[in-house]
């Protein structure tokens, strides 16, 4: 991975640390945190808030497809697993296709859809909630810190929050990796930044299993 430039490193979008040196790769220019193991892609080479949007309308996601509905069901089985009967959620960014509230509130949990594209009502926000889901949200995330304080600012205490983003492969890896050549990824995670997170709000892990994971925010 060659050096994008000899620009000094600048600060981890996540922890705030300083990152290494930038490379670039086909898709952009990225930076990895040893502090908190985030890799981040240069704001640079990120496409504007239109362009994204545009993006995600190419997405051929609906509510009633089978095969988004198996996919989901990744995070969607193990998270009512452990639910009280009746809790309530919300789908922080849940799409233009909020499949997954759909599919929970039709199993008796009542979720609301959360969406800064899609569905921008603030005033969702304002409450909380017993659960929150995340499902391939982080990787997204602009300025990650600030969006998982809002997460943790309205799950209630001994809520559940649960989270699915694909864990970023080995660095000797990452030039083949498929997961940074979708152009809204800016943010890759792996299972250390994901304890990072948790460590920073307090979070309790409950189940971590590959791209799926699950935390309680304590009571």
């Amino acid at each position: 991975m060659a050096s994008a430039s000899a620009d000094a490193a600048v600060a981890c979008p996540l922890c705030g640390a300083a990152t290494g040196m930038p490379w670039r790769e086909a898709t952009g220019i990225y930076r990895h945190c040893a502090a908190c193991d985030l890799v981040s892609r240069d704001p640079a080479t990120w496409l504007d808030a239109a362009a994204e949007r545009a993006y995600y309308g190419t997405h051929d996601n609906r509510i009633d497809d089978p095969g988004y509905r198996r996919f989901l069901a990744q995070l969607a089985g193990p998270l009512m697993a452990r639910l009280a009967p009746g809790a309530r959620g919300l789908d922080y960014g849940c799409g233009a296709a909020p499949a997954l509230a759909a599919m929970l509130g039709e199993a008796g949990f009542p979720t609301l859809g959360y969406d800064p594209f899609f569905a921008p009502d603030e005033r969702l926000l304002a409450a909380r909630y017993g659960f929150v889901a995340c499902t391939e949200v982080l990787e997204h995330m602009h300025a990650p810190l600030r969006e998982l304080a809002r997460i943790d600012a309205v799950l209630l205490p001994g809520g559940l929050l649960g989270l699915m983003t694909e864990l970023r492969v080995p660095m000797a890896d990452f030039p083949r990796w498929h997961y940074h050549r979708d152009p809204t990824h800016v943010g890759f995670h792996s299972e250390a930044s994901l304890r990072w997170i948790a460590r920073r709000f307090g979070w309790e892990a409950v189940s971590l299993d590959g791209r799926v994971s699950l935390w309680r925010k304590p009571c």
